[in-house]
């Protein structure tokens, strides 16, 4: 027994003596001794140059916290580490190294390292230097190579930053922003505990800001609200939030008060990746929650309201990510629409309000329809179902329209408006408006219908109209390829239709038309009256961007106007003829063409001078030559003009427009009809 007692105690004695001597080699070593093996071993694990190039110190130390029992009593290894630096890729074309560390500390659980965890505590990062780069292709230099999935699990229980910087560059998101990192004594009481600020330049636009977060230990604590707050600026736009992330490391849920303002919605593309049309200065307001998982990300800005120009703006937007595309669904309201706020949206606001929104295309001076492109390289980038609803449209007195009501979709680059409602002059204007984006050139089709126009609200400024009866009714097919309105209006094809049955127009009006100076002055001294209106009937052939007149034809029970000619939509001219044709008896009258031409922007009316030169010079001779009463002869319309076959009429404008595939030329015949001039 004393033997086997010699045995067992030299057996402790020894063992004791081996971990004396492990521990004094552990706390005596010079590890900088193994900073060349470390660094091979590390640069040859990653891929990318390692080094650990300033001093490298373990110092063994009990627990501070979070042990109980006898795992308080085992000693935890404090690494220290100085000039700390790890590499980029190859492909990498940047001086700048991935990262830079003045100074690392940390302490690492020895029992977890049983079980397979490397679990880090306390680690303190001194003036930190991030640089993360994403190549046009996607890659980037934050990933690392791995053969198969590692068995091992990281912890990170706490860190602290010490004037840390991020440089980030995106060749995808055009993005070069610099992010300063401090901790945040004074606002650990708030929940804050880090501080933030970032400057640079996204999609080209200046980028500047600042914000606060959370701890980072509340990383690891997936259930616990991580807060979050922010102020940034990019260019023109302003973005702030403030609210929290449940499981921050993988942003498993957001929850915050976002406000945005801008000159333009179209600018929040750099930041969202959705195509927003461009609109006069914007300013919202309203709750944005997130969830993201692998699968799927759903976004939703709830209950936003805020002014878009000068009109209210209220809804709820819902974006989620998916493949092929992500899709965007909401509903907008606006309950008083300035008309005028709709004007950037197909470029045809004024130059300041481009200027303001920065828009590079400048409108001719000379043209009115608009000739800003559209944006389509962006269309290809999400799918949308967007409803707008404008229910009391804020509008100049000659412009009829009351409201609107369109649902956009936009589907693998084609923008679709079925319907686009506008409710004017008492009855509604319904259009489909399809637009492929998808091409060099926008491969649009129109159909358009008007129901149950009222006449007299067609022109609230005149107030020879005010009294009139009928309603306007009329159909329009056409089909075009263009990148701006004024393109695809200049290359248009296809038909314009429309007819009223029935109703009652002015009389003094049509005697102005017809120049019947006798009846004027007798409908201004007996007051002005309602005649009946039989029809009016108007065909108009597109071919190339050029209207032609087929059939245009206003029929009244005292007369009738005949309407003959064309518009160019491509050069914005007018070149046509209206020809008065009395029914009943007029004294002095100088009836005679009258010619409607110049610029759309600047329109003209002529009288054809060389027939009212005959009628006047005619009545100077007779009243030379013969007493008053033969001079004025020549002046009296006998009439009765040509009655219409109405009837024929309207069976052949009510048939249905038609046009032909967006690029083709419509094969119609148009009516022969004499040049304007």
């Amino acid at each position: 027994m004393r033997r086997y007692l010699k045995i067992v105690m030299w057996s402790v004695s020894g063992l004791i003596a081996a971990l004396a001597v492990c521990v004094f080699v552990l706390v005596e070593y010079d590890w900088n001794r193994t900073r060349p093996w470390l660094n091979a071993r590390v640069t040859e694990a990653a891929g990318r140059p390692f080094a650990i190039n300033g001093d490298l110190a373990i110092e063994w130390r009990r627990p501070d916290t979070g042990e109980s029992g006898w795992h308080r009593w085992i000693p935890w290894p404090y690494f220290s580490a100085r000039d700390v630096v790890f590499g980029n890729p190859d492909w990498v074309k940047a001086t700048q190294n991935m990262a830079e560390v003045g100074h690392v500390t940390f302490s690492l659980s020895p029992l977890a390292l049983l079980g397979k965890k490397i679990a880090v505590r306390n680690l303190q990062l001194d003036e930190p230097l991030l640089f993360l780069e994403r190549a046009e292709d996607g890659k980037n230099n934050w990933t690392f190579k791995s053969d198969a999935p590692s068995t091992w699990q990281f912890e990170l229980k706490q860190i602290g930053f010490n004037n840390g910087k991020v440089h980030v560059v995106d060749a995808i998101r055009r993005a070069d922003l610099q992010v300063k990192v401090d901790t945040l004594v004074e606002g650990a009481a708030a929940g804050y505990h880090l501080d933030w600020k970032v400057s640079g330049s996204l999609d080209k636009e200046p980028v500047s800001g600042s914000g606060k977060a959370g701890a980072i230990l509340s990383l690891q604590q997936q259930r616990t609200p991580y807060p979050v707050e922010a102020d940034v600026r990019i260019g023109k736009t302003a973005i702030a939030f403030k609210g929290t992330l449940t499981d921050p490391r993988s942003l498993a849920a957001l929850d915050v008060r976002l406000k945005l303002a801008g000159v333009s919605m179209a600018k929040l593309y750099a930041l969202t990746g959705i195509p927003f049309p461009d609109t006069p200065a914007f300013a919202t307001e309203g709750h944005l929650t997130g969830r993201i998982s692998r699968r799927d990300s759903v976004w939703k800005y709830e209950k936003f309201s805020g002014r878009v120009g000068s009109s209210d703006l209220s809804g709820t937007f819902e974006y989620q990510a998916k493949q092929p595309r992500p899709h965007l669904k909401g509903t907008l309201v606006s309950n008083v629409l300035k008309l005028q706020d709709l004007a950037p949206l197909i470029g045809a606001d004024s130059k300041a309000s481009k200027a303001n929104r920065d828009a590079t295309t400048v409108q001719p001076p000379n043209k009115v329809l608009p000739a800003e492109p559209f944006k389509t390289e962006r269309w290809s980038s999400i799918d949308a179902d967007v409803k707008f609803t404008g229910r009391k449209i804020v509008r100049d007195k000659q412009l009829p329209i009351e409201n609107l009501v369109t649902d956009l979709h936009l589907q693998d680059g084609m923008l679709s408006l079925q319907p686009l409602d506008f409710g004017i002059a008492g009855g509604n204007l319904i259009s489909t408006i399809v637009m492929d984006g998808r091409g060099k050139l926008i491969k649009a089709q129109m159909k358009i219908s008007a129901r149950r126009l009222k006449l007299k609200q067609l022109f609230p400024a005149f107030q020879s109209m005010q009294a009139s009866l009928g309603e306007v009714n009329g159909d329009a097919s056409l089909s075009a390829a263009g990148n701006s309105v004024a393109a695809m209006l200049g290359s248009s094809n296809g038909e314009i239709k429309a007819f009223i049955n029935g109703g009652t127009v002015s009389k003094l009006l049509l005697e102005k038309i017809g120049l019947n100076i006798g009846s004027i002055i007798l409908t201004q001294i007996i007051g002005d009256k309602q005649v009946r209106l039989n029809c009016m009937a108007s065909d108009f052939a597109v071919t190339n961007g050029m209207m032609q007149t087929r059939t245009f034809l206003i029929d009244t029970e005292d007369a009738s106007l005949d309407i003959t000619g064309r518009i160019d939509l491509a050069q914005e001219q007018l070149a046509l003829t209206i020809k008065p044709d009395t029914k009943t008896l007029r004294v002095i009258s100088l009836q005679a063409p009258l010619y409607v031409t110049g610029s759309f922007k600047s329109p003209k009316v002529n009288v054809d001078k060389g027939v009212l030169a005959l009628k006047t010079g005619a009545a100077v001779v007779l009243g030379v030559l013969a007493p008053v009463l033969t001079a004025v002869i020549p002046l009296v319309s006998l009439g009765p003009g040509k009655e219409s076959d109405c009837a024929k009429l309207l069976n052949g404008v009510r048939k249905k427009p038609v046009a032909p595939p967006p690029g083709k030329t419509y094969r119609g015949k148009p009516v022969a009809t004499s040049s304007a001039k």
